[in-house]
């Protein structure tokens, strides 16, 4: 392969650095550090005047859309099409520019008005067509980018003040709280509880807390930056307080919007040794493989689809052909110069042209359109439909392509029962759909076994034990979760959403207890959840006696320190000891192993040795609250596989296509995920050497140049951790072993590798405007 590099800003800027250069990048100083070297206030900010002189400085906080649409761009790209234009000729008289004009002008020549007409309509047909298909999906895309336009609360002359996003410079002050969304890319000084939403930028299925006080290493990835909030991220929980450090094209979200304009070098380099040094012959062969490269271009054989390439060779054969016979047919009448000769010699060579083909390929491909708009499918470019035909390998996202991109509850374990789990749903906050099933053995002993499935009212008969865990999950949760006109909503933090959801699916939803007009509990107390303690408790008062109940929920570790009793295999009570601690940490594990996010649940009576009942006036102190809890057990939540990812995995496998996922969760979860679809085979039936390749982070990956990616016996089947260059270095390395390769995504981290393969395909409902941008197929 040619080593062909696009050339950009992107790569000229260090990612974690700014508008202005730090001493090192953002992610790796103290806070305090990063605001002396942007020489900005923490307390008072910036003044008015120095706010001014930063943007005329810096320029505007915003993200170059580029030129926009450009109607004389989308009508050449139709008329140059290469499966209509063919190379330009000076040997026939006819003197066309391509097959379709010439026969154009010696239908008219020749007054064969009728087939002069049907062969103008097609040509001017396909052009009209095809223009108002590709402006109007570019115009989409242009409102799309323009629709938002947010606000900041920075810091400015000691005051806090609301200002356009695009008025933000570095060294500001950016307040933030729940439901913002964050306007640069923020070095955070202060946070409580602060989680933002970065599934868009890192692909990060779950909120990520951070943590002001973390310093990392430079090679550390986006999502991995605990101590920085990027742009466009919007926060969740808790509130942050942070120094702007990069706006605009600096951004990470703007690294990737520069990516994305970034332009293959159309000149071959010039291949050099190692000192740097090169032969003259080196040069000339650089400018030859680049004419070669023009060439190719111009006459359609090395670009294009695979359809494309081979209709370009089609044609240089055909017209070659043409030419040939044009001549021979001249030959024949001795070269005379007589018109009815030349336009006979003409018409020979050119019924030898397949016009029809160009009408035959339009209707083929408006069926093979309309076919997809059945699918919901909006096909942006037509040659991305044709393209998919030529697929082998296919590079896929894991956070909102191969799943829903939404938290669902699993599996939960109580000790004295089982383990009770969830069947697929396509709906994750309908607590209506999907199957309850229940087995008596436990996640540590059988990860497998669903068990038998019933109704939920067959699980709750004489079942204190699931009553008791289900109203923890119901009442220590703020989400909402109800069913209106429009079907089921829900309202709050995806992880109390799943297990609110959970609750519901056993008619413990939280508005039963605390319905407005019947109530029959009353919540007293509330300790929010704390990143130092990493668990969240209330208080709840039962209107019908008076008595008021403790709930808990949170890390299962912490949930067992603050337990000393558990309703354990045989059903009693009995102290938590150290053996029972590691049967739950076992089956914690075990519940991990599948990739899910495992927290554990407690309560107990609330009864003050002082008498004084807890009230929203006087709460007790938390640490009086959260300990000698009972432990109730385990509750695994994860992102599920969409119901259609493990048979289309499987259709891909029996076409002969090979299936990548490329994501920024955790290696665990995308292991468990991978063989959950079917992409990762059975281990135990391939080579170690093959193993050990086909789970790899991002780290492992990049710090492998191509020459050693190039020498792995499989390309990996998972990458972990991506960033969205390490996804662009996948797709490259397939090209390499040449691969025709289809890429799918949906968020902005995506971009690049989505435009960079030969078929982007963006998902449609939860994806970015810029990963539809970046793809041909929506």
């Amino acid at each position: 392969m040619s080593s062909k590099e696009p050339k950009s800003s992107v790569q000229q800027h260090v990612s974690g650095q700014g508008n202005k250069q730090l001493s090192r990048p953002a992610h790796c100083l103290p806070g305090e550090t990063v605001v002396e070297e942007l020489a900005a206030n923490s307390r008072d900010g910036l003044s008015m005047p120095e706010a001014e002189r930063r943007m005329g400085e810096y320029g505007r906080n915003e993200l170059d859309d580029g030129p926009g649409v450009q109607p004389f761009k989308i009508l050449l790209r139709q008329v140059a099409n290469a499966m209509m234009l063919v190379m330009p000729t000076n040997l026939l008289y006819a003197g066309g520019t391509s097959v379709l004009l010439a026969a154009l002008a010696v239908s008219f020549a020749i007054r064969s008005w009728i087939e002069g007409g049907v062969i103008a309509g097609v040509f001017f047909l396909n052009i009209v067509v095809g223009f108002f298909q590709e402006f109007k999906a570019e115009k989409t895309m242009d409102s799309l980018r323009s629709l938002s336009s947010p606000t900041a609360n920075v810091v400015r002359d000691g005051q806090i003040i609301n200002v356009p996003t695009a008025e933000l410079v570095p060294g500001d002050m950016v307040e933030l709280k729940t439901g913002d969304t964050v306007p640069a890319d923020l070095r955070l000084l202060e946070s409580i509880n602060f989680e933002t939403d970065e599934a868009l930028l890192t692909g990060e299925s779950l909120p990520v807390l951070k943590d002001e006080d973390a310093i990392f290493d430079e090679d550390t990835g986006p999502g991995d930056r605990l101590n920085v909030a990027f742009s466009s991220s919007t926060v969740t929980k808790g509130r942050g307080r942070g120094i702007a450090f990069a706006t605009g094209m600096k951004t990470e979200i703007g690294s990737i919007a520069t990516a994305l304009r970034a332009k293959d070098s159309k000149v071959r380099s010039v291949k050099r040794r190692e000192d740097g040094s090169t032969h003259p012959f080196r040069y000339a062969e650089s400018w030859g493989l680049t004419f070669t490269d023009a060439v190719g271009r111009f006459l359609g054989v090395n670009v294009g689809t695979p359809l494309q390439k081979k209709l370009s060779r089609l044609a240089m054969l055909l017209f070659g052909v043409a030419v040939v016979c044009a001549i021979i047919v001249l030959a024949a009448n001795r070269f005379a110069s007589d018109p009815e000769v030349i336009i006979y010699a003409v018409a020979t060579g050119l019924s030898l042209i397949p016009a029809s083909l160009i009408v035959v390929l339009t209707i083929t491909m408006a069926v093979g359109t309309k076919r997809m708009v059945a699918r919901h499918v909006i096909v942006r470019k037509m040659d991305s439909l044709e393209a998919l035909g030529a697929v082998t390998d296919i590079c896929s996202d894991k956070t909102g392509t191969l799943t829903q991109g939404k938290m669902v509850a699993k599996k939960c374990w109580i000790p004295s029962k089982g383990t009770y789990s969830v069947g697929t749903s396509s709906e994750p906050v309908n607590p209506t759909i999907g199957e309850l099933s229940f087995s008596t053995s436990s996640p540590r002993d059988d990860t497998s076994n669903e068990g038998d499935v019933m109704h939920y009212e067959e699980f709750l008969k004489q079942n204190t034990a699931l009553e008791e865990f289900l109203f923890v999950a119901s009442l220590a949760n703020l989400a909402h979760v109800r069913e209106g006109k429009d079907g089921w909503t829900a309202r709050g933090d995806p992880t109390e959403i799943a297990i609110q959801v959970f609750a519901s699916r056993y008619n413990f939803n939280r508005s039963r207890f605390l319905d407005e007009k019947n109530p029959q509990y009353k919540q007293v107390s509330e300790y929010p959840f704390d990143s130092d303690v990493k668990k969240m408790s209330v208080i709840f008062e039962k209107l019908s006696d008076n008595s008021q109940t403790i709930y808990t929920k949170g890390a299962v570790e912490r949930i067992i320190d603050t337990c000393d009793q558990v309703v354990w295999l045989d059903g009693e009570m009995v102290e938590i000891t150290d053996g029972i601690r590691k049967e739950i940490l076992e089956n914690m594990e075990a519940l991990a192993s599948l990739g899910l996010r495992v927290l554990a649940f407690a309560s107990r009576p609330y009864n003050p040795q002082d008498g004084r009942r807890a009230s929203r006036d006087g709460p007790p102190p938390r640490e009086e609250i959260e300990r000698n809890l009972i432990f109730h057990g385990l509750i695994g939540l994860y992102d599920p596989p969409r119901p259609e990812s493990a048979g289309s995995v499987k259709a891909c496998h029996e076409a002969g296509i090979s299936v990548h996922m490329l994501t920024g969760d955790h290696p665990g979860t995308a292991r468990a995920i991978a063989a959950q679809v079917g992409i990762l085979p059975d281990m135990a039936m391939v080579g170690q050497d093959v193993a050990d390749s086909m789970v790899l982070t991002a780290k492992e990956f990049d710090q492998l140049s191509d020459e050693e990616i190039d020498k792995i016996p499989v390309l990996p089947l998972v990458i972990a951790r991506c960033a969205p260059q390490t996804k662009v270095r996948m797709i490259e390395a397939l090209h390499r072993r040449h691969c025709f390769v289809a890429m799918t995504g949906d968020g902005v981290n995506d971009s690049p590798s989505l435009k960079r393969a030969d078929v982007g395909i963006a998902m449609g409902q939860a994806g970015s405007d810029v990963a539809k941008d970046a793809s041909g197929i929506v």
